[in-house]
Order: structure tokens, then C-alpha cells, then sequence
């Protein structure tokens, strides 16, 4: 996996502030493990030895997100909205099996886009599974 350079500084930034490493201890260590005192002038694999080491020192490693992100949409289709994310919940399903299913059904992944009667549908859809998986326990 090609790491973004500038991302890989961005984490090391962010660990020096979780850390609470001033710029002083910041360099020193820095000249310590790449033997340069800035991060612009490091190889990835040095900056990749860098965030190493501060996720010794306790920096914490980023997790990946399990459900991803709620979609953003109007206020009244919110309560509608509300009710898929509790049948995603109760289901264990990321938000992005209520995109594939709107893909299926729909042709349009992205849930925001949806209109008022595509949302229900796609409510009754999970209605239906929930029912299904209800019968099988």
C-alpha cells in the first residue's frame, strides 16, 4: 500500500501533539531514528519508523471505522432515517449494506440522493430482512 507522504506527516504532526513532544524533543528524536531533523526531508520509510516509534511511546494506532458514516439528510426524512440506523444496528450491518441495497434497488448508492418514497422503500426492504432473520433464529 502506497502511503501519501504528506498524510504520513500529517500523522506525525498529530503525534507529536498527542504526545505532547515540544519542537525541541520533537527534532531530537527525529535525529535520533531517521538522523535528519526534518520530516519534509525524510524518505517514507523513515517517517514510517518515526510514527512507529511514537505508537511505542503511546501514541494510539487509528482504527477503522466498523459502520461508516451516517448520511446527511433533511430534517424530514430524518425520523425515516433514524429507522434504518436502528434496523442496521439491531442487524450488526454497516451503513454501507443500506447503500447496496439502495444500489440494488435503486441504481443510486449514495443514500442522501434518495427521494421521500425511494428512502421508504428502502426502510420496507429492511423491515422485510429484519423479519426474515427474526424467522431463521
Amino acid at each position: 500500500m502506497l502511503i501519501n507522504k504528506k498524510a504520513l506527516i500529517g500523522a506525525i504532526k498529530a503525534g507529536q501533539k498527542w504526545l505532547r513532544w515540544d519542537d525541541v524533543t520533537y527534532r531530537s528524536t527525529m535525529q535520533r531514528i531517521t538522523g535528519k531533523t526534518s520530516s519534509t526531508k525524510c524518505t517514507l520509510e523513515e517517517l514510517q519508523k518515526l510514527r512507529e516509534y511514537m505508537h511505542e511511546q503511546g501514541f494510539p494506532r487509528k482504527r477503522a471505522r466498523q459502520h461508516g458514516r451516517k448520511p446527511n439528510v433533511a430534517n424530514r426524512r430524518q425520523a425515516v432515517l433514524g429507522k434504518i440506523e436502528a434496523l442496521l444496528a439491531d442487524a450488526g450491518r454497516p451503513w454501507q449494506y443500506a447503500e447496496s441495497v439502495s444500489q440494488r434497488m435503486f441504481q443510486q448508492k449514495i443514500i442522501e440522493w434518495l427521494d421521500d418514497e425511494q428512502l421508504t422503500k428502502l426502510l420496507q426492504a429492511l423491515i422485510i430482512d429484519a423479519r426474515r432473520r427474526q424467522k431463521g433464529s
